[in-house]
This record gives C-alpha cells, structure tokens and sequence, in this order.
C-alpha cells in the first residue's frame, strides 16, 4: 500500500472515531469502579505491530485440499494515542519484517478496519479491498515447492457489525483491547444488535475462471464461474468475558453469532447469473490476553470473523477475515497536579 492510501486510512479513521465520540458521548463515571477504571484525564500511547488477514476458501470434491486463496498483507510497526473515544495511528510495513514473504507474491489494495468501543456498543466497520492472492498450501496447481500466485484475483468485502453491551457498568471491552481503561475484576455481558456484509470475490483477466484449469476436475461445481458474491444480513448475538488474575492479567474472549438471510449469486459469464437466498450462520470474535495497570500495559488481541455461503451450484463458500496485533501502552496522566501551574 502506498503513502497517499495510508494517509486516507489514518484520516478516514481518526473522523470516524472522532464521530464516534459525538455521537456516544456520555459520563464517563457511569461505571462501576470496583470492576474497572477510567482514566478520563490521561493519554494512552502504544507502540504496536499487527497483521490483517484474508482467506477465501472453497472445498473440493473430495479428491483435493480445499482452495484457499489467502492474501499476503504486510507485518506493520505502528504508534498510536487514545484520548477519551479518539485513537489515531500511524503504521508502516518495514520490508525486514516481510522479506520471508515475497515467495507469496504481493496483496495490494485498501484494507480499512475500524473497531469502536462506545460505552453501551461495539462498532466494527469494514472497507476491504485487496487483490492479489496465492494458494495454500504450497505446490497446489504448480511445481512442489512454489505457491501458485494469481495476481488478478480479488475480494471486495464491506461491512459493518454493531452490538449492544448491556453490563456496560461491569465489563469493559476498551481495557482488554485498547488498554485506556483498567478491568480489576471479572465480568461478562450478553450481546446483541445485527450486522451486514457484502462479499464479492472475482478475478480481473476476463478470459480466466476462479478455479485454475489443472484443478478443474476436482472442482465440477465451479465449473465455469468466474465471479462470487453474497450479502448476508441479519440479527446476532453473543457473550463476552473478561478473566482477571491477581486485578492486572486478563483473559478476554467474545463471540457473537448471526442467522443471516444470505443472497449467493455465481457468474457463468456476463450474461449467466445464478442466485440462492437461504439462511447462513456467521461466526465473529474478538480476544486478547495481556497484562493492564493504572500505569502501563501490554496485549496479544485478535478480531475477525467467518462468514458462510451457498451458492446456487450447491458449491460451500467460507470467507475469513480479521487482524491480530500485539501492543504496549502507556498511560499518560495530563490533569495538572495540585499546586502546579
């Protein structure tokens, strides 16, 4: 990803959750600090490094591995603040952190997750763009010890996900992931709200398929199809909780899962679209485990989702998507003190 494109993720971000802190703007006192604790008055700063994920998968017939094809994202190193609801980060993707790569071949294209943590909500919104993709495992349609690159493949996904946290006062989702609040003692909330993603994966040449030609025959209910894409829309609901040891490490974990109306349709070519609508199951989650304190604090956390489909060719289509990161924080208290100017 180039500059330019960076600088519009950190812009469209950090006016999204600008937005945010607008919109769900309330006492920041309304919990119950036995359980956790806000630091109203401080700036969170974190050094991190965090790698997206892709994969779009379809099973064979049985004779073969499943395809997969996976995007090759970059490992980035980043910087990043939080004050109040407003985080801002700057990332890059050191090429001595991606070297090992290479023999993947390149994903390009924008990737734009933004994950917001009003009080009484969870906001994921998704912006997905890459193209460019090579197959797993290795020596699938090629030579033993090479990954089969397809260059003109890609995936569009846009979504969103917003689900209502009811024990608001007990359980944080900001401490375990953002580290700018502190969960002295565990707790758990129920969830609930809806979400809706539009997935669609294709390929650029005009006279190729989504399944190479050597694979063909272990593929018959691809046979011809040169694009896929599904909306999937509908309610979810979950749990998410929160395990504190000694009130500073932390054990978090929540899923939520949809019943979706999914509406599937295959390209045959520009003039055969075949579509299927039933109901899918979705899977999201978001985890992390780490250390956190009025002070400093640090966390492996990853967040993502599976999301299923049908198409009209009877052929199971399985999409993966999400980020781990790693992150140390640092609280920064910027009240003045007392007797200070």
């Amino acid at each position: 990803m180039n500059a330019s494109k960076r600088l519009i993720i950190i812009a469209l971000s950090s006016l999204l959750l600008g937005r945010s802190e607008k919109l769900f703007a309330q006492k920041h006192a309304d919990n119950d600090t036995s359980y956790y604790e806000t630091f109203w008055h401080h700036l969170t700063t974190r050094l991190y490094m965090a790698q997206k994920f892709t994969h779009f998968s379809m099973p064979s017939n049985g004779s073969v591995a499943e395809l997969q094809y996976v995007a090759n994202p970059k490992l980035n190193l980043g910087i990043g603040v939080t004050w109040h609801n407003l985080s801002a980060n700057i990332f890059y993707g050191f090429g001595y952190l991606n070297n090992k790569d290479t023999v993947k071949g390149s994903t390009k294209g924008l990737d734009l997750q933004i994950h917001l943590f009003p009080r009484k909500w969870v906001i994921d919104l998704y912006v997905v763009m890459p193209r460019g993709f090579h197959l797993n495992p290795k020596g699938y349609a090629t030579s033993p010890n090479k990954y089969y690159y397809r260059p003109d493949v890609k995936e569009r996904i846009y979504g969103f996900s917003m689900v209502r946290v009811p024990n608001k006062a007990k359980f944080s989702y900001r401490a375990a992931l953002n580290n700018n609040e502190w969960q002295k003692k565990s707790a758990g909330s129920w969830l609930y709200g809806a979400h809706g993603y539009y997935i669609i994966m294709e390929r650029e040449n005009e006279d190729s398929l989504l399944v190479p030609s050597q694979l063909q025959g272990a593929f018959p209910k691809m046979n011809g199809i040169s694009e896929a894409r599904f909306w999937s829309f509908g309610p979810c609901g979950g749990y998410g909780y929160t395990l504190v040891m000694n009130k500073h490490f932390y054990i978090m974990l929540s899923l939520v899962l949809g019943l979706d109306i999914n509406i599937m349709t295959e390209e045959h070519g520009e003039l055969d679209w075949r579509k299927n609508t039933r109901f899918a199951g979705t899977l999201e989650y978001k985890t992390a485990v780490g250390y956190n304190g009025p002070d400093w604090g640090f966390s492996f956390s990853g967040a993502g989702g599976n999301f299923m489909a049908k198409g009209a060719s009877t052929q199971k289509y399985d999409i993966k998507g999400g980020q781990f990161k790693f992150a140390l924080t640092k609280k920064i208290d910027t009240k003045k003190k007392p007797g200070k100017k």
